[in-house]
């Protein structure tokens, strides 16, 4: 590919640090023009280091669907200065986890002074977003070259040294695997087998075109405010996994996540589930003469803390979710955040490796010793079980259906006597196929878990 060699060409010899490297095209390789892939990328061209960046889309981000709530404060340290400068949508300042049956809906809106005074979770658009993160990198000196399939991994005695498109390949010290839940790389390294389906959900997004003052005045928003929705219950009929909604400035981002398994198993369409959410009667009335801009599919790591496998080979670094690294609460979906804390991570273990000219697997662990100190690996840990109480079917149908039955029991306010609210909701409890002694194992396997 004559992109390849005009890459080489420009790659060039440098003497860094008294290190010369004159064996190979690039210090660094980073396939995956991602957050995770980004975060890496920039942090080792700041340090003076010849990075090349692949990214198989024609543009970073366009064939990126995910994206939605960036929990972003590890970007001030990545690169300082996102908040003021990256194209952030909005601040996410109110949260609503949703239950919905059939017919009805029961909310938990939480909102929060000190939200409004941090900026801890933003909205973003990933076409957006990934093109800033870009062009962030260019300008540390990064050689970016989109529109790129790398096919395989170039080895030599166990170690890997670089990668190959087609006929063309490109040689480094050290690459770095950022290229998502369905990691080639990982699969060519011998990393990772093919993921069980129980490990991956299927993502269904739309983006909905709305004027700023009709966004506002439906969430009741002021300025650049936002709300996040985690929905749980009617919205997957049944299928595990769960629905969300994000405000934009001027759209909204909306969809359903669905463990693949489950979707399979029960025979139902992706497309077909999410087009039934956005018809539910709580969610209907936000999308309103809204102009769908994009809809699409999307692989998202669903398995937690089972999917971090091997992070290094001789030669290589995994990071982003390619590694695994996304985490799925029930009331928050993370991806973004745990991405960019890996590349910071594996940044400085390459750095490390790169100033004492050795890339081995021994060396490049020192990525795996940097994430077990930094929320990265301490959340994975921390909600290892997640995935496991998320799997419970009543999550899907049951209990939305029994927290709308209490909630009628408080405001339907005909002429019967009423009665104080444990033996209204003890009587909802008996029209409910789930036992009380369930409920309560439910909860503590819930306080456990989440």
């Amino acid at each position: 590919m004559k992109i390849l060699h005009a890459a080489r060409s420009l790659g060039g010899t440098e003497k860094m640090d008294d290190v010369l490297t004159t064996d190979v095209d690039f210090d660094v390789i980073v396939v995956g023009a991602g957050v995770a892939g980004c975060v890496t990328a920039y942090q080792l061209a700041t340090k003076g280091h010849s990075v090349l960046l692949v990214e198989r889309g024609q543009t970073p981000g366009s064939k990126n669907l995910s994206g939605g709530v960036f929990y972003c404060s590890i970007m001030e340290e990545c690169m300082p200065g996102f908040i003021d400068e990256a194209p952030i949508e909005r601040r996410i300042t109110r949260n609503c986890l949703s239950f919905l049956s059939e017919s009805s809906f029961v909310n938990v809106d939480y909102g929060d002074k000190r939200l409004k005074e941090s900026v801890t979770a933003v909205s973003v658009l990933r076409a957006k977003l990934d093109e800033w993160l870009a062009n962030k990198c260019e300008e540390a000196g990064v050689m970016l070259m989109s529109g790129v399939k790398v096919d395989t991994l170039v080895k030599e005695n166990d170690s890997i040294v670089g990668i190959r498109a087609g006929e063309d390949e490109l040689r480094a010290h050290v690459v770095v695997a950022a290229d998502g839940v369905n990691s080639f790389i990982c699969r060519d390294a011998g990393i990772r087998a093919k993921e069980p389906m129980k490990h991956l959900a299927v993502g269904v997004k739309s983006v909905i075109r709305l004027p700023r003052n009709v966004i506002e005045e439906r969430f009741n928003l002021t300025g650049d405010e936002g709300v996040a929705y985690a929905v749980v219950g009617d919205c997957t009929n049944g299928v595990a996994g769960g629905g969300f909604l994000y405000t934009n400035l001027e759209s909204l981002s909306i969809g359903v996540v669905l463990r693949l398994d489950d979707l399979v198993g029960k025979g139902y369409s992706s497309v077909e589930l999410h087009d039934r959410f956005l018809t539910h009667p709580a969610i209907e009335p936000f999308l309103k003469e809204g102009e769908l801009l994009e809809y699409g599919c999307h692989m998202v790591a669903e398995g937690g803390q089972d999917m971090v496998h091997d992070l290094t080979r001789a030669g290589l670094v995994v990071v982003g979710e390619a590694a695994g690294f996304a985490l799925n609460t029930g009331f928050t979906v993370r991806g973004m955040d745990l991405a960019a804390g890996s590349g910071l991570a594996a940044a400085r273990a390459i750095d490390a490796a790169l100033l004492k000219g050795d890339y081995s697997k021994v060396s490049l662990d020192q990525y795996s010793a940097e994430l077990d100190h930094t929320f990265v690996g301490k959340d994975m840990r921390t909600y290892a079980k997640a995935p496991y109480f998320l799997e419970n079917p009543r999550m899907y149908g049951d209990y939305g259906k029994i927290l709308s039955d209490v909630m009628y029991s408080v405001y339907n306010l005909d002429t019967t006597p009423r009665q104080h609210l444990l033996p209204g909701a003890m009587k909802a409890l008996k029209k409910s196929p789930v036992k009380l002694t369930q409920i309560i194992k439910d909860m503590y396997a819930g306080v456990k878990a989440l």
